[in-house]
């Protein structure tokens, strides 16, 4: 890998967004390749984008801000891979930093072994799992999980997590199809991956939950209407080559 392209769609997160950048910076500068970080901020109320602006003219020279109006986690994240990543490799992560960066060095030697898409998990390996989720949200996302295996991804035990990378060929032929601009994207993104025929590997890694998300209790009702609209365009073949 020559270069690491690092998306980070960013909503409301003036509190942590310096932190975040600054801690992938530091970790990205150290490695024998190069790196850009691409923050789309996306139709945020508050200073994030100008935060990113003020951090790229300084201490973080290798980050550069896209500010979208319209808003979407899927949205933000589709944009910032098709309008700016050109990294060998494109990830996305949270702004939140939940997963750290330097978890990427264990996706590497699988990219090297001809997998396409590799993908975080908290449920491989739950001893990774630092501060756990409340026990609610636990079980909605493991209910959540057994239906979207059924309809669209068997095999892939957490679909959600905000820490997945891809190799350019795969990320640029893989995103362009993807409709699904809120919550549930990630489930859109991983079944498009399985149509096309890319390699997915699934790897667990430390995880922890800071608190003060911005993911509603909606965001569950929308991700199940998605994932039926999804399993809709799939059985349609609108995913395959």
């Amino acid at each position: 890998m020559k270069k690491l392209s690092v998306v980070i769609p960013a909503y409301n997160e003036e509190k942590r967004i310096a932190e975040t950048l600054k801690n992938l910076d530091g970790y990205l500068e150290k490695q024998n390749y190069e790196y850009e970080i691409v923050v789309v901020v996306n139709n945020t109320k508050d200073r994030t984008y100008e935060i990113v602006q003020e951090l790229e003219k300084t201490t973080v020279q290798n980050a550069k801000a896209m500010n979208l109006k319209e808003g979407g986690k899927g949205n933000a994240v589709k944009r910032g891979i098709l309008e700016s990543a050109s990294g060998d490799i494109i990830m996305f992560m949270d702004a939140d930093n939940a997963t750290p960066i330097s978890e990427i060095e264990k996706f590497l030697p699988f990219f090297d072994q001809g997998y396409d898409v590799v993908i975080g998990s908290r449920y491989t390996n739950p001893d990774l799992v630092k501060v756990k989720q409340p026990f609610y949200r636990i079980l909605l996302s493991r209910l959540s999980n057994m239906l979207i295996q059924l309809l669209a991804v068997p095999g892939i035990k957490d679909t959600q997590l905000g820490f997945k990378a891809f190799t350019n060929t795969a990320a640029k032929d893989i995103f362009p199809l993807v409709t699904v601009l809120r919550w549930g994207f990630d489930m859109e993104v991983l079944t498009i991956a399985l149509k096309r025929g890319y390699k997915i590997k699934e790897v667990g890694v430390s995880w922890t939950e800071h608190g003060g998300g911005h993911v509603p209790m909606i965001a569950y009702v929308e991700s199940l209407i998605d994932l039926f609209k999804i399993k809709l365009r799939s059985l349609s073949g609108k995913y395959k080559k």
